[in-house]
């Protein structure tokens, strides 16, 4: 017996929900009636047990592998905040020195980019020869 999606048909289930009484618990409960012809479904629920110990065990790792992600992000955010945190006494540091110093920066940069074009020139002067 076959039905539509190409799986044995054993006979009905049902799932109904039942409360005890006193509190609202759902407890779900299935329900399956076999049909007789086919008695012998040992096989078939010992397969099904160990896929669904497979399932449990691919559940577990995915998340150990969720929880191991979610640390290592926190870890990340934690270095990007210090890094943040450094970047910006860094700047208030080279901002302090710069008004402490004037305006020479801008004039050891030119000499600075003079220098090296100077370098760059002559250095392709001498490699033609």
């Amino acid at each position: 017996m076959a039905n539509s999606g190409g799986l044995p048909s054993y006979g009905a289930v049902s799932h109904r929900s039942s409360a005890r009484s006193g509190y609202n618990t759902n407890q779900d409960e299935i329900q399956l009636r076999i049909d007789p012809m086919n008695a012998d479904l040992d096989e078939e629920v010992n397969g099904l047990r160990s896929k669904i110990s497979l399932l449990k065990n691919v559940a577990q790792e995915i998340g150990n592998e969720a929880k191991y992600q979610s640390d290592l992000i926190s870890q990340l955010q934690m270095t990007v905040i210090k890094a943040q945190a450094g970047v910006k006494n860094n700047m208030r540091w080279i901002n302090k020195k710069i008004i402490q110093n004037g305006s020479n920066h801008v004039f050891h940069v030119i000499l600075f980019v003079l220098l090296c074009f100077f370098v760059v020139y002559f250095l392709s002067k001498f490699s033609r020869r």
